[in-house]
């Protein structure tokens, strides 16, 4: 870029920054760089009319913060508008396709017609596959709401987003699928913006996951917790904060409740029993889950993973938000945390049969998608207070949902 072009640019950025030096740059990276400080204090507006007024330059402003304490505005080539998703049929057929999966899951075969050997064949399934509707319809109520929270979210704030890609996993995940995602295709303009696609998933899906638990929970009974049949396998739900006091709210008792604690005090049989899922209280009292109790408690875990505040998780960007590049810290703790959850059971039993296989593909998935993070436009632009405030309260809504043994099997 010409010296006389560069001239005009810094008569733009002078109308909104303190310009203490100009450095030009390599234009594969950056045209110019300017440090300083702003003029005013709204960073939002600051952007804007700077954004504006080099938008026919073909450039962006980038607003970063220099480890100096001073401001740094950066002026590079404008990325090509990406292109929208434009085979929205791949995303109708996976939808159907999980629709179907979900389906399969929750087949519920009446008494008269399981075989007398006790087997269930394939075509058993497909014969009643209709009957899995509540579950469907509960799981995939929850996934949608929360997915098409990003996604307007998106459309709100003019950020390009793909439509949701849904996951069916047919009778290879207990819940019949692997989840959904939505991929942003552009970069969202600052911390706000961030914040609030970020937080929309959670909330949209809360909305939906919560009344399902509660109606999933009215029409579940009380019985025993029994061995399963010869070459069967069971598993207990593992349980939240959040979980544990639904069940308390609907049944009026702490659930799974053993025939006795082994001698153990109330609130350590508990302590012990939250974290490792350990002894399963067999012969106790459980609710057996009706299906549409099992969507809604498989909505709470997922809001859960999505809300663990690292990397390009839901709640890494809230946590991105809150806390700058100081969230970073979080990704080593949490990691640790998921390790230790990982031999916990082991360490109480003595006995690798215990470790808790839940979390090991999570540690790996942590470590691809939460040592990254999505990058603003402009990171000098913090949360306003409505929004730092929800940003802790969704903090608070992740340790009450987080569950430290997801599942049991036995």
């Amino acid at each position: 870029m010409s010296l006389p072009e560069i001239e005009v640019l810094t008569s733009h950025v002078s109308r909104i920054f303190r310009i203490d030096d100009v450095t030009a740059g390599d234009p594969r990276e950056w045209i110019v760089r300017y440090r300083g400080q702003l003029l005013g204090e709204d960073s939002v507006a600051a952007y804007d009319q700077l954004a504006d007024a080099v938008r026919g330059f073909n450039l962006t402003p980038l607003f970063r913060k220099g480890e100096d304490g001073r401001q740094v505005i950066f002026l590079m080539q404008s990325l090509p508008t990406p292109r929208m998703n434009t085979r929205v049929h791949i995303n109708i057929i996976l939808f159907i396709l999980t629709i179907i999966s979900m389906l399969l899951t929750g087949v519920e075969i009446p008494p008269s017609a399981v075989p007398p050997d006790g087997s269930f064949p394939f075509q058993y399934l497909l014969l009643h596959i209709l009957t899995g509707w509540p579950f469907a319809l509960s799981m995939m109520g929850i996934l949608f709401a929360h997915e098409m929270g990003h996604y307007v979210a998106c459309r709100i704030y003019k950020v390009p987003a793909t439509l949701p890609y849904f996951l069916p996993a047919p009778l290879i995940s207990p819940l019949g699928t692997f989840g959904a995602f939505i991929a942003m295709r552009g970069i969202p303009k600052n911390k706000r913006v961030l914040f609030d696609v970020g937080v929309a998933g959670p909330i949209a899906g809360l909305i939906v996951a919560i009344p399902v638990l509660f109606i999933g929970l009215s029409l579940s009974p009380l019985g025993a917790i029994q061995h399963s049949p010869a070459g069967m396998s069971g598993f207990l739900e593992g349980n939240s904060i959040f979980y544990l006091l639904s069940k308390y709210i609907v049944f009026g008792q702490l659930l799974p409740a053993p025939v006795n604690t082994g001698g153990l005090s109330l609130v350590t049989y508990w302590l012990r029993y939250f974290l490792t899922g350990s002894p399963i209280p067999f012969g106790g009292m459980d609710v057996q889950l009706h299906s549409v109790a099992l969507a809604g408690w498989a909505g709470l875990l997922v809001t859960a993973l999505n809300l663990v505040p690292v990397g390009t998780l839901d709640g890494g960007h809230v946590a991105y938000g809150l806390f700058g590049d100081k969230a970073r810290k979080i990704f080593p703790f949490a990691i640790g945390a998921l390790i230790a959850l990982i031999v916990l059971p082991s360490l109480f039993t003595l006995s690798l049969d215990s470790l808790n296989y839940s979390w090991v593909l999570w540690v790996f998935i942590l470590f691809w998608l939460g040592k990254v993070r999505a990058q603003p436009l402009d990171e000098i632009t913090e949360l306003d207070s409505p929004r730092r405030i929800l940003g802790y309260v969704m903090l608070i809504v992740f340790i009450l949902l987080f569950t430290p043994i997801p599942m049991v099997m036995y």
